[in-house]
């Protein structure tokens, strides 16, 4: 247990302090709790919960601290009958909500479990000396009476100080960092929920405060007040922790999906719970130098502390077919080498370069929450798919210097090695996380009047070249160097076009990730990855990596079952979502690494909306020029701060008097001269060259077998959250609509956007164009060529291609091969109205002026001149002539020219057919059994078990799924 403040601390219970549940986020200041003579009654939780228009979180975004009420006097010992828990028991550990208390000598951290049900305490010493952080961890698990209990102890213990005050409260603990005196805390104060995976929440941090864990009173520790001080934590307030940072309670979102599911999965095979990150040595935990004074302190680091990326997080939910699935598309931006623009180019000696980020695209879809499939299979969901992207920047020693006032400065190789050792350790690297093959797609200029860019093709290529000459067959890394500027300028050349096929080569050969059991649904796992990069890894590169991960998502939905094929056109609804997550992911990326937006878009290399972006494209090169001329200086010291790249040492000068840091990423020569070189031809490790798969096992064994799913993956509670009401407006799932989030294109004068039925149709006709041809005559034309509907938004339609019955005859169209093809854009077929143009053709020449006149004879012919085919007119014949059938008077007596399809369906069956039409022995017999109900019906006996009716009972007792369940080709 806790040591006490004082004496009569020791002999109380412990308490928790309650939290006023406000959704208001306009009531984010934090009040001094207030003492009342008598225990206050239980607060209303949700009063602001029930406006339904309030479109804010399900929990409000900072988090409110709770009343305390004093403790009566005759409750000073616990209670005998009280519940008692230990850390790890019943899955009490994670701590998801914070008050902060304090007293003249002591700071009180009071984390509650994602039920607040559960508390736990954490103490820290503001006495202790400037170079120790002294903190004391409670093992023991309380509830709410007993932490307030013992808070009201430690208040009246501490009166003659000043007692026990709330200082803030917070949503998660980041860690301890450490300047020239004292260490300060750093908590997260305000978040937003903004994607949901398994179940499992995903956080940005909106708002963080670093408290000094100084004493008030003992002014030797008064840190603050020195000079050097109070400019490091100015140093460290440049870096904007309420921008692009993300964190989860529960689900590790360091790693990918398929790395998480693996290590579940072996996890479960083993018979050990389940594995815990190493978050300390991830490349991707952006506070590890923050955590590294939790983990020497404290035995459980991760129930207190959370490890965060940098990078970005986007999710929305677009229904394809009637059937709802998420994209998810996660960006983890490295924290070794990481830096501004022109500050950090190229590799370091270690192996990681700058700009380092992997993309992970995950596509769900959404008929079940978790990660576990019926059964319960644990982690064997089949509808949960995953692919992952690299960039970087080129691996070799190369630099550029800004100083002076060039927007393009020269680039320098300050390093030639002919083993290309950097460029070795980098793609070990990635084998290590990846494996292989590794597609390298390099988009750097070739052809230059000064040369720049194409120096670094040179010396890539060379690279490239050297290291496959050690690596197996199959396993080498496979290059394609395209100068995609050059080709964006050219009016021959089709750059997506060129992306979408070096894509499909990409896709195919790396893979992508699917969850599955291994006996109903395979799984799949992604082997290798494709590392794209141009200059500096964002306009180009973000379009290469939207291509690709358009194409990814063909495969995604097909393997999911729900296209298909793996083909998706470009102008569709889905596709447009996808380009506006891809454009705010590398708007993001950009600002992080180049200080502006995006410059070149997906629309720049489409060539489309050519006037009104090229006005924007100044606009962001000239923010970037300004932000890496003046204050990129500023942004990389508070990384190298942050990131613990610098440690203040009084042998050492100051951050802010460094020439270069260089150093500070470079490894010391002398710490490595004197041990021994790798080995220049076995370069990699063959282990890592080794395909992944994901595990069968998907039942626990041994110790854990008989453990319930909570003690595996405890979903439910931060998902569904019992006994919290909550509306649509505030719920994720509801918000990440993509009509709601992503602008489509207007389909009426009025702005509204209406949407297809089906997200990967094509757009092709304006509403407003179909409803003005909606009011002219109605043609019929002949099913040869592509056909339309009227009132289907001017969309070829195929009734295989929906549905996966057969349709009838009236109501099934034209297939692909019936349809005709034209030759030329003039091509039409006849009808009274005069030439009718398809709204499909094949167009096998790339010219935009044709184009572009195509569209418009398209647009034109079609808009004056409706039809429908002969088989839709047949039925609407027969649709509005069948009331005109009906008798209008009933009898017994039939009519003899009465055709009624009730008459032709009782007619088609034969006399014999009717008569074998009678119960049976055994049908009676077990209609008599289903009929003969006990007196306690809800009651199942082991009599019972044997009958019919409980048949599908017992298939559930053997683990069975009380539904069937269709399997779905991979």
């Amino acid at each position: 247990m806790l040591e006490n403040e004082d004496n009569q601390a020791g002999k109380k219970d412990q308490a928790v302090h309650q939290y006023s549940d406000s959704n208001d986020p306009a009531t984010v200041a934090v009040s001094t709790p207030t003492f009342q003579s008598k225990a206050p009654s239980a607060p209303t939780r949700y009063e602001s919960q029930l406006d339904p228009l309030d479109s804010g979180d399900e929990e409000p975004a900072t988090a409110t601290c709770f009343e305390r009420s004093t403790s009566p006097t005759t409750a000073l010992q616990r209670n005998k009958g009280a519940e008692y828990h230990k850390v790890g028991e019943e899955g009490v550990a994670k701590m998801h909500r914070f008050s902060v208390y304090e007293t003249a000598s002591k700071f009180y951290l009071v984390g509650a479990d994602v039920l607040d049900r559960k508390f736990r305490i954490l103490k820290i010493d503001r006495t202790a000396d400037s170079e120790d952080l002294s903190v004391a961890e409670d093992e023991i698990v309380y509830t709410r009476k007993e932490t307030n209990q013992l808070l009201n102890a430690v208040d009246d213990g501490n009166k003659a100080s000043g007692g026990l005050k709330l200082r803030c409260s917070a949503w998660g603990l980041l860690g301890f960092i450490r300047f020239t005196g004292a260490y300060y805390m750093l908590v997260i104060t305000k978040r937003s929920q903004v994607a949901v995976i398994g179940g499992h929440y995903i956080y940005q941090i909106d708002g963080t405060e670093l408290i000094s864990l100084t004493a008030l009173n003992t002014s030797r520790l008064k840190a603050e007040r020195l000079p050097e001080e109070a400019r490091f934590v100015s140093t460290l307030s440049n870096l904007d922790l309420s921008r692009s940072f993300y964190f989860s309670y529960s689900y590790d979102v360091t790693r990918s999906l398929q790395l998480n599911l693996i290590q579940a999965r072996e996890a479960l095979g083993e018979g050990t719970p389940r594995k815990s990150a190493d978050y300390h040595t991830g490349m991707f935990v952006w506070n590890q130098h923050l955590l590294c004074p939790a983990s020497s302190a404290l035995r459980n680091t991760y129930d207190w502390c959370l490890p965060i990326i940098h990078g970005f997080v986007e999710q929305t939910n677009v229904s394809v077919h009637a059937r709802s699935v998420s994209i998810t598309v996660i960006a983890r931006r490295s924290r070794c080498f990481a830096g501004a623009r022109f500050l950090k180019r190229g590799t370091n000696d270690s192996g990681f370069v700058a700009n380092d980020v992997e993309t992970e695209q995950i596509v769900s879809e959404a008929m079940t929450t978790s990660f576990h499939a019926p059964g319960p299979q644990l982690f064997g969901n089949p509808t949960m798919t995953s692919y992952v992207q690299h960039r970087g920047s080129i691996p070799l020693h190369w630099t550029q210097d800004n100083s002076g006032v060039s927007p393009k400065p020269d680039i320098e190789l300050n390093l030639v090695d002919p083993f290309f050792s950097a460029a070795a350790l980098h793609f070990d690297n990635l084998f290590e996380r990846y494996g292989a093959p590794i597609h390298v797609l390099n988009l750097v200029k070739s052809r230059e009047r000064t040369p720049r860019e194409s120096i670094l093709l040179n010396e890539y290529t060379n690279a490239v070249t050297y290291l496959n000459q050690s690596l197996p067959q199959g396993k080498k890394i496979i290059y394609k160097a395209w100068d995609m500027s050059r080709a964006s300028k050219s009016r021959d050349q089709d750059v997506i076009g060129t992306l979408e096929m070096i894509a499909k080569g990409i896709v195919s050969g790396t893979g992508f990730f699917r969850n599955g059991n291994g006996l109903h649904w395979a799984s799949r796992t992604q082997n290798g990855v494709a590392r794209t990069n141009c200059i500096d890894c964002l306009d180009r590169t973000n379009a290469a990596q939207f291509v690709i991960g358009k194409c990814a998502l063909g495969h995604q939905l097909h393997a999911l079952g729900i296209t298909p094929d793996e083909m998706i056109e470009f102008d569709t609804d889905l596709v447009t979502v996808l380009s506006h997550m891809y454009h705010a992911h590398g708007d993001m990326i950009a600002v992080q690494y180049g200080g502006s937006h995006l410059v070149n878009t997906m629309a720049t290399y489409r060539k489309v909306n050519q006037w009104s972006s090229h006005s924007r494209d100044m606009v962001e090169s000239f923010k970037r020029y300004y932000n890496n001329s003046f204050l990129d200086r500023q942004r990389q010291e508070a990384y190298n701060l942050f990131l613990g790249n610098y440690v203040y040492n009084q042998a050492q000068p100051m951050l802010w008097d460094l020439t270069t840091d260089y150093y500070l990423h470079h490894a010391d020569p002398r710490a490595w001269s004197g041990r021994t070189r790798k080995n220049y031809i076995q370069w990699y490790n063959s282990a890592y060259l080794q395909e992944r798969h994901m595990p069968n096992e998907t039942y626990p064994v041994d110790a854990l077998a008989g453990r319930p799913l909570a003690f595996f993956d405890d979903y439910w509670s931060e998902y569904y959250r019992p006994n919290n009401l909550s509306t649509f407006m505030k719920l994720l799932s509801y918000k990440a609509n993509s009509l709601r989030k992503y602008p489509l294109p207007k389909d009426s004068q009025d702005g509204t956007v209406e949407m297809i039925a089906s997200q990967i149709r094509p757009r092709q006709l304006q509403a407003s164009q179909m409803r003005e041809a909606s009011k002219k005559e109605v043609t019929v034309a002949e099913p040869s060529a592509t056909v339309t509907l009227g009132g289907a938004r001017g969309l070829p339609l195929n009734g295989e291609l929906l549905l996966k019955v057969p349709l009838p005859e009236r109501f099934q169209f034209p297939s692909p091969q019936q349809r005709s093809r034209p030759e030329a854009p003039e091509a039409i077929f006849s009808g009274p109205q005069g030439p009718k143009t398809p709204l499909n053709p094949e167009m096998g020449s790339k010219d935009k002026s044709a184009v572009t006149q195509w569209t418009l004879n398209q647009f034109v012919a079609n808009s004056l001149n409706p039809f429908v085919i002969e088989s839709e007119a047949d039925e609407y014949l027969r649709y509005i002539n069948h009331p005109s059938n009906l008798p209008l008077v009933t009898s017994t007596e039939d009519s003899p020219n009465s055709k009624s399809d009730l008459q032709d369906y009782i007619l088609s069956n034969s006399p014999g057919t009717v008569a074998q039409m009678q119960s049976t022995e055994d049908d009676i017999a077990d209609f008599t059994e289903f009929m003969n109900v006990g007196e306690d019906p809800l009651t199942v006996t082991e009599a019972d078990t044997s009958k019919k009716r409980y048949k599908a009972y017992r298939q559930w007792l053997k683990g069975k799924s009380l539904f069937k369940q269709q399997r779905v080709d991979a």
